[in-house]
């Protein structure tokens, strides 16, 4: 018996009835030989954590712009706290924790430069539209390495549908989109207070009352109350209370920070670089460089859309200098 055969029969013994099991999967878009180490959801998150995409999500924003302190997170840093915080409550109601660390660590995948920023800019030039979600499927079915991961259908799905009105068809998945609330809700908190935003004493008391004082205090709580919720039910779930502490906690966010904040000061100049860079592009697709094989695959809009929602922030402030700002001449 091979060690992911192992793995795979303590699967069984071990995980809910209502957990996805590694030997279940649906598969990949292009059958591949089994691996006798690892099940298919560690050879995805292995995949995942090696792609180029993974590594550019440590210099894009989240919600400070290309933050300068050490301590900011970015996107890396919120997808590693969604994983733990997934991780936490798979394993805590026996469901496939590999499964889940899959999906959060590929969740942002596609997300733009300069944050939601980005997002919302690509959305509204793009003919097509553009959603992060939908672009880190892109990610890892097309882009990464020329030819995407090939992921399991589990994964894809997860990915897919974390954000918005989707809705996962595992409850693995389906942790994820409360494990990404969870995460920037709080450490979005966390930010905002380092950078002199908000102060701990404007957190909404009711909140407070319900979640907790501290930031662990209120990740805890948080945790606590889906995992009792959820616990023997083909459901993840919260308790009322808890979950209207907690939106009441976003609305205060976006209130505060996510919109007309000192934090989005520089939103205006950050869409003007999606713009002028999309516009750009679109008229002299050679400045992308190499990407021709790129365009005859997907057209030149959606090789475009690839190309800017792919940059780091600074890797798009440069491409922007390089355009457009004068170089100076020197000749000795």
């Amino acid at each position: 018996m091979t060690i992911r055969e192992m793995t795979e029969q303590n699967e069984e013994k071990i995980l809910s009835p209502f957990a996805t099991k590694s030997k279940d999967t649906k598969g990949r878009q292009h059958s591949i030989s089994p691996c006798d180490m690892r099940t298919e959801f560690q050879r995805d998150r292995d995949r995942i954590i090696h792609a180029k995409s993974f590594r550019r999500l440590k210099h894009k924003t989240q919600v400070f712009l290309a933050p300068a302190g050490d301590h900011y997170r970015t996107r890396l840093t919120h997808t590693m706290e969604v994983s733990q915080i997934a991780r936490t409550i798979a394993r805590s109601l026996r469901l496939n924790e590999d499964l889940t660390e899959a999906i959060a660590l590929g969740h942002d995948l596609g997300h733009t430069p300069f944050g939601h920023t980005g997002e919302f800019m690509l959305d509204k030039i793009c003919t097509f539209g553009f959603h992060h979600y939908e672009q880190s499927l892109r990610v890892v079915d097309h882009l990464e390495n020329g030819t995407g991961l090939n992921l399991t259908e589990e994964v894809r799905d997860g990915i897919l549908n974390h954000a918005g009105d989707n809705e996962a068809k595992t409850l693995e998945g389906k942790i994820i989109k409360l494990a990404d609330r969870i995460a920037y809700i709080n450490h979005d908190i966390d930010d905002a207070i380092r950078g002199g935003i908000i102060k701990e004493t404007d957190i909404p008391s009711d909140c407070i009352k319900v979640l907790g004082t501290t930031h662990g205090d209120r990740i805890s709580t948080l945790i606590f109350d889906i995992v009792e919720a959820s616990t023997g039910k083909n459901e993840i779930a919260m308790t009322p209370e808890v979950f209207g502490a907690m939106k009441e906690l976003r609305d205060f966010m976006f209130r505060t920070v996510y919109v007309n904040s000192r934090a989005q000061e520089e939103n205006h100049k950050s869409q003007r670089v999606i713009t002028m860079l999309f516009e750009t592009f679109m008229e002299k697709p050679s400045l992308m460089g190499d990407i021709y094989s790129d365009i005859e695959r997907f057209g030149l809009e959606q090789t475009v859309c690839d190309y800017i929602a792919g940059m780091t922030d600074n890797y798009a402030i440069h491409k922007f200098n390089e355009i457009f700002v004068p170089k100076i001449w020197l000749n000795n």
